[in-house]
């Protein structure tokens, strides 16, 4: 075996030089932009079905154990770690980069990244939060994460399910990642750690949402799953930004898990996301992106390689920016859903068990084209908007949230509004009605978290039991009321009997340990 030496061991590389080794090494390019550009290979997205968590004394009780918490034991991993340990002694040469985790010193997590290719460093770089010079002198790690691409597992062997693995392990603090090169497995190791220790060790509700700030220091949470807007919603020129995926909401303040953002590029453009496009520049880091004809300007249509195109950047790319990435407790609290049915108002106000309810369920649709094999629109739920990085019950995270609700703001009247934010379709399901403008979704945000919506009249959806405004500024009122949008309205009340139906099913394994007046707040079947 060949001994290990510091020459081979790159600590801490600025991005300049992450950038000149991955180039050098063939194993990226720059864009016009300055950005760097790269290919993460066979995986371009998580894989949750190859996720394990150890089962060991710390997670047997605790876990919700199931197809999302896949179980894994102690043998398996120790087996795949010294595999990956033999591997890493025997490469020329492999990056480690020492980070944070939360942006509050009262919670922070000090985690040490080995990975086996530069721009893996670049990326920790960009995502989690940078420790000063002064810091790195004395830093010392709590977790550790090991991302070796090249390194793969034997399904047989290792009782896992194919090659590419993710692997957390409580006991001995250690994520361990082999077989994929996709970056967003680092980060959401780390989220899926504090998903499980700050709510049972800190009494902290971990969140899959953004966050921004206003002039008045009002707080905005954003929560939704990829593609309902949560990255585009929250960079507003108008706010400041504490973070666009990944916070926590403790006694006194909201703060960032991250230092960085990790946006989808799909699409991308000057006029609709100007914050995120401007963000892209030296330093950033684009993945699996196609060019246009010159061969170095970034072609955002292009969904040759993945329709998961993204960018990592760090916060400081943004303009405007919460200072020390924190903020007070929030008094509006958004849920965006995508809804490809047509059915939900394009914007309501939840009660609190309509928000747990709602919180729980975790609505949103896939359209045809997204991924393979969907032809019409998928109702997709996903708890508290991310239940892959969910390790307790999803029960646990919602009575957070309740009890968070209850506590209030303590800011102004202390009461705090949660919505129900449709980004998704009106007048029609996907290919027969249109999207909402997002210029209208901002109007009806704007207008929710400066108040004017407290004193305009409501009206109740039937089925959903829903309450919407009648009227919004800059806003059609025709487009508040999903019903009146649609062409036939009996065409309109079968679908939204179709997917009341879905809700339904999907709450039922919720049920048996749910609050009934929580259970009561969601749709009507009958």
């Amino acid at each position: 075996m060949t001994t290990l030496t510091k020459q081979k061991v790159h600590h801490n590389l600025q991005p300049a030089v992450l950038v000149e080794h991955t180039i050098t090494q063939g194993k990226g390019k720059l864009s016009n932009s300055g950005a760097l550009v790269i290919n993460t290979g066979r995986f371009t997205g998580r894989s949750p079905k190859d996720r394990f968590i150890v089962e060991d004394d710390i997670t047997r009780d605790a876990v919700d154990w199931g197809d999302i918490n896949i179980s894994t034991d102690q043998k398996t991993f120790d087996a795949l770690f010294a595999q990956i340990k033999y591997f890493q002694d025997e490469l020329e040469e492999y990056y480690v980069r020492d980070v944070y985790a939360c942006a509050s010193n009262k919670y922070r997590l000090p985690v040490k990244v080995y990975t086996e290719h530069p721009w893996q460093s670049l990326f920790a770089y960009n995502m989690f939060l940078r420790p000063t010079e002064k810091e790195l002198r004395t830093f010392t790690h709590e977790w550790e994460v090991y991302s070796f691409p090249s390194v793969k597992a034997d399904a047989n062997l290792h009782k896992v399910r194919q090659e590419n693995f993710a692997i957390i392990n409580f006991s001995q603090k250690k994520i361990i990642i082999g077989g994929t090169a996709y970056t967003g497995e680092i980060k959401k190791g780390i989220f899926s750690v504090l998903n499980f220790t700050l709510p049972t060790e800190r009494g902290v509700f971990p969140m899959h949402c953004s966050a921004n700030v206003g002039e008045n220091a009002d707080t905005a949470l954003f929560f939704g799953l990829s593609g309902t807007g949560k990255t585009t919603l929250s960079n507003d020129p108008d706010r400041r930004l504490i973070g666009d995926d990944e916070h926590g909401w403790a006694t006194s303040s909201v703060f960032n898990f991250e230092g960085g953002c990790y946006a989808k590029t799909i699409d991308l453009s000057p006029t609709k996301e100007p914050q995120i496009y401007k963000a892209i520049k030296f330093g950033a880091m684009l993945e699996n992106i196609g060019f246009q004809e010159d061969g170095c300007t970034p072609d955002y249509s292009d969904t040759s390689i993945t329709q998961n195109t993204r960018v990592s950047y760090p916060i400081y790319h943004i303009d405007n920016i919460m200072y020390k990435s924190r903020g007070d407790l929030p008094q509006n609290v958004f849920f965006l859903t995508c809804d490809a049915f047509g059915v939900l108002p394009p914007i309501s106000k939840l009660s609190k068990e309509q928000a747990m309810y709602h919180f729980m369920s975790g609505y949103t649709a896939k359209i045809a084209g997204t991924e393979d094999g969907i032809n019409e629109p998928q109702a997709t739920f996903s708890a508290g908007f991310g239940a892959p990085f969910l390790p307790l019950h999803p029960s646990k995270y919602a009575e957070l949230l309740g009890e968070k609700i209850e506590a209030g703001s303590g800011v102004g009247s202390g009461k705090i509004n949660v919505w129900l934010v449709n980004t998704g379709w009106t007048g029609g399901p996907y290919g027969i009605g249109s999207r909402v403008e997002l210029a209208f979704t901002r109007a009806m945000i704007k207008a929710a978290i400066l108040g004017k919506l407290d004193t305009v009249e409501c009206a109740k959806l039937p089925v959903f039991g829903l309450e919407y405004p009648t009227s919004c500024p800059d806003v059609p009122n025709a487009l508040l009321n999903p019903r009146q949008t649609w062409p036939n309205e009996q065409d309109y009340d079968n679908k939204a009997a179709d997917l009341a139906q879905l809700f339904e099913a999907n709450f039922e394994k919720y049920k048996a340990g749910t609050a009934e007046d929580i259970v009561a707040a969601g749709p009507k079947t009958q």
